[in-house]
């Protein structure tokens, strides 16, 4: 069966771990909308976050922490969305997602309907700090 998780990196890879990868999300409206839109994706195939052993699982949600740290230190976003949902892709990924009260849908989900107009001249100008320094940063967290 394939997936397409495990065919494909799923967005621009910052960081890649024996365990995992960090990619931002650079295509369509989610990308567009939410510019510091990060995903970690487990490497081997898990439908599940209780597939993993305890080790994994305490090393997964560690490294989501520290991709939350980074977007909370470099952009001070609102707030930080956290998620899990494979519904559509049945393997294990999260979501962390820097959200600000000026985005198109805060306070909402980022998959509701947008509740005001896009940001003039794009969510990513609104940002306190370029995307490839952020990206940088998560990628320096998982070096050494």
């Amino acid at each position: 069966m394939s997936c397409v998780l495990c065919d494909a990196d799923g967005g621009l890879v910052v960081v890649r771990t024996p365990k995992f990868r960090v990619v931002r999300v650079i295509d369509g409206d989610e990308a567009r909308r939410f510019p510091a839109f990060y995903r970690l994706i487990w490497t081997a195939h898990a439908a599940e976050f209780s597939d993993l052993p305890a080790e994994d699982r305490q090393a997964c949600m560690e490294a989501v922490a520290r991709i939350e740290q980074v977007l909370r230190s470099l952009l001070a976003p609102t707030k930080v969305n956290l998620a899990t949902l494979g519904n559509v892709v049945p393997h294990l990924h999260w979501h962390v997602i820097a959200r600000f009260d000026w985005d198109s849908h805060f306070p909402a989900p980022v998959w509701a309907a947008p509740l005001r107009d896009e940001v003039p001249a794009g969510a990513a100008a609104r940002l306190a700090q370029p995307l490839q320094a952020v990206d940088a940063a998560v990628a320096r967290v998982f070096s050494g």
